[in-house]
């Protein structure tokens, strides 16, 4: 039986990597400089959290979790469905809206899983902060 610690770091591993996989698929039609560094700096933090996660999942003896191959391809489509009109603001919207998703669905999982060891809710809590950072840092662009 797998513990609250290693659901939670695997919950927060495929959410690293679909936001990853969103900020890079974006990023290349963004205009504003800025908008730019802000999306690197939060793919950074997120590549960070990734390593960081992975490591203590390893120490766990425990595997990494990929996102759900059906979720993956949906927001796929709607990235590549919305970036058909590459502008600033259609960069932000798709980003926030996946922002706002992920804040949802790490908050479900901090809830649910509420034996994880404080380290692992410490990852998932900065996870959070960095889908609201870049949510909020992004809604200029809207």
């Amino acid at each position: 039986m797998e513990n609250d610690t290693v659901k939670l770091l695997r919950e927060c591993n495929a959410g690293i990597k679909m936001g990853e996989s969103a900020i890079s698929k974006v990023l290349p039609h963004a205009k504003n400089e800025e908008m730019k560094k802000t999306l690197e700096v939060c793919k950074n933090t997120h590549a960070s959290l990734g390593d960081e996660t992975h490591a203590k999942l390893l120490s766990l003896g425990a595997e990494t979790k990929d996102p759900h191959p059906v979720i993956r391809a949906m927001s796929d489509m709607k990235i590549y469905a919305k970036m058909m009109s590459p502008k600033d603001e259609t960069v932000a919207d798709v980003i926030t809206d996946g922002c706002d998703m992920g804040v949802k669905s790490l908050s479900k999982y901090l809830n649910k899983y509420k034996a994880a060891d404080k380290e692992s809710r410490d990852i998932a809590k900065r996870l959070i902060a960095s889908e609201e950072y870049l949510s909020k840092e992004l809604r200029s662009y809207l």
